[in-house]
């Protein structure tokens, strides 16, 4: 998701430093003009606007207070603003020690795929101080097509993991409700051009339509990826005292279809193994 975020910003004109640990992923925007920070501590220096997308909470803790990490290098003048999808006790725990160092910090989780990245058709679900957030509004605009200031602390956390967990239901509600029409007579594809017409159409619907029609699950989010988000939510209502019946049930379902051999896959997969538990033959 960095990249062709990363991108964006230096096609707009911005000044883009960049670090990964593959240095593979960052040539193509070396090659655009983008320099290349040798570590973290010197993006962190070098930079006043500091853009996060890192895979999972032990990644941003390692970023920020491990012994390689940026937080002697983040003071009054440095801004961080992170984007990825992370548990809201972890994003609190960076946050107090952001706020102890003068630092500032823009939660701005994402929801969309690689390719609305590259379009710019994201969208940022933000949470911190307001003028954190007027400040860098231009460059979010460069890289989404919708932004929401929600809220001053970790209401964006929980609201990506709110719109995930309705993700993870509706590809485990959508396979099983096609399985039981298929065993009517009815052909996905016919299914799909009414659902989509109804009042049950939703746009993730329309996006996944050709995926469910070809069978092609090559993936945007994988059944693992979608796994790992649900945890996180299950997690934080486990601290919270929130019953998730429904959400844990729909776990075990994709933690059936990784044991089987398709965690790497799209998690609209889901459909293929309701069809297989109902006696289709795969």
């Amino acid at each position: 998701m960095g990249s062709p975020m990363s991108f964006r910003l230096a096609r707009q004109g911005y000044a883009v430093t960049v670090f990964d640990p593959s240095h593979a992923e960052i040539e193509p925007l070396i090659a655009e003009g983008g320099r290349r920070a040798s570590s973290l501590a010197e993006l962190a220096e070098a930079s006043d606007l500091i853009f996060l997308t890192i895979p999972n909470d032990q990644a941003l803790e390692q970023i920020i207070f491990g012994e390689n990490g940026i937080l002697p290098a983040l003071d009054e003048s440095k801004l961080l603003i992170e984007m990825s999808t992370l548990s809201p006790a972890v994003s609190a725990k960076v946050a107090s020690a952001l706020a102890a160092a003068g630092a500032r910090y823009l939660r701005a989780p994402v929801s969309g795929s690689t390719v609305m990245a590259k379009d710019g058709k994201l969208t940022v679900l933000a949470s911190g101080n307001r003028d954190d957030y007027a400040a860098v509004l231009p460059l979010l605009s460069c890289l989404s097509a919708r932004q929401f200031l929600v809220g001053t602390a970790e209401e964006a956390r929980y609201l990506k993991l709110v719109l995930n967990l309705m993700l993870a239901g509706t590809a485990a509600l959508v396979g099983e409700a096609l399985t039981f029409g298929e065993k009517g007579g009815l052909s996905v594809e016919a299914m799909l051009d009414v659902i989509c017409e109804s009042v049950v159409a939703s746009p993730v619907l329309d996006y996944k339509r050709a995926m469910l029609i070809r069978r092609d699950f090559t993936p945007a989010f994988t059944v693992s990826q979608m796994i790992n988000d649900v945890d996180l939510a299950l997690d934080s209502a486990k601290f919270d005292h929130v019953p998730m019946a429904l959400s844990a049930l729909v776990r075990q379902q994709y933690e059936a279809a990784r044991a089987q051999g398709h965690g790497a896959r799209d998690f609209f997969m889901l459909l293929e193994q309701c069809e297989r538990d109902a006696g289709f033959a795969m």
